[in-house]
């Protein structure tokens, strides 16, 4: 019994009010009071916890403010580069696969005959392409203008060469799968492409002809010429081992040598030119890499 009574004193004491006041030192009269009790004091201090609390969680997530930390701002600035360096990464992918598409498109439709189109991608969807027709070109003029006369990539010619035959005729098969990493640029004094490709890999012939050279040099490895119809030439350089000899016969897909091997875990890009009537033409307008 009095064990309650001293917790019920005790709770009422809580909620009983105190009267705190401001003295004047002079005369001691009263300048200023107020009436607290220990309940209300806890209350308020709960409540300016929750307050700062709020207050703090708004500022972190609305407000840069956690940028100015020691050491936040670098990881954020990472893993904001890394993130943006993926995006570009899926973006040039997704623009490589549809400009290949495209082109493959536009080959086969040059072929029957109609207008080529563009693939234009719409920011809402870019898995849905939609296709503009495309003003002729110069170069494109020329070649429907070959291809509907009496010459030799002819559609309407004499009847006997059908239209895989045209095909095979304007397309060659690339000397070996990789990524080019320098295109094609006289100014600059790269006279073919260089190729990022796998070490020791097969280096094969891009069509039917006879090799006019093979040979090796301590700067470009082992370099094989390749005679070709219609006066094109084509060069491979960078081999770690030839497997053709001067004058053998070679057809398309034809095997000459192997990629060159790493030195020091680096593996030498792989050039391959293309030459037409002894000039030297971009090997891209040839040959789908």
């Amino acid at each position: 019994m009095a064990l309650f009574k001293k917790i019920r004193s005790w709770w009422l004491g809580l909620f009983r009010k105190r009267r705190f006041n401001m003295l004047n030192a002079t005369d001691n009269s009263e300048e200023w009071h107020i009436h607290l009790s220990p309940a209300s004091i806890f209350a308020a201090l709960v409540a300016f916890l929750l307050l700062l609390f709020i207050l703090i969680l708004s500022l972190v997530a609305y407000t840069p403010v956690l940028e100015f930390l020691p050491g936040y701002r670098t990881e954020a600035d990472r893993s904001r580069e890394s993130l943006v360096q993926n995006i570009i990464r899926l973006d040039s992918m997704e623009r490589m696969l549809n400009d290949m598409m495209t082109y493959n498109e536009n080959i086969s439709l040059i072929l029957d005959g109609k207008t080529p189109v563009a693939r234009s991608l719409p920011a809402s969807d870019s898995t849905r392409a939609s296709k503009l027709l495309v003003m002729p070109s110069h170069e494109d003029s020329l070649l429907r203008a070959e291809m509907e006369g009496n010459g030799p990539y002819s559609l309407a010619g004499d009847g006997t060469a059908s239209r895989r035959q045209v095909r095979e005729a304007i397309q060659l098969a690339p000397p070996v799968d990789g990524i080019i990493t320098d295109r094609f640029d006289i100014a600059a004094g790269r006279l073919g492409v260089k190729i990022a490709a796998t070490a020791g890999d097969r280096v094969t012939a891009i069509d039917n002809g006879t090799v006019v050279m093979s040979l090796w040099s301590p700067e470009t490895g082992y370099v094989v010429c390749v005679q070709h119809a219609a006066n094109l030439i084509s060069v491979y350089r960078h081999l770690s081992q030839s497997l053709v000899s001067t004058g053998q016969t070679l057809r398309a897909g034809d095997q000459i040598g192997y990629n060159a091997e790493a030195v020091d875990g680096e593996v030498p890009r792989f050039e391959f030119e293309l030459w037409s009537n002894g000039k030297p033409v971009d090997p891209e307008s040839y040959i789908v890499f």
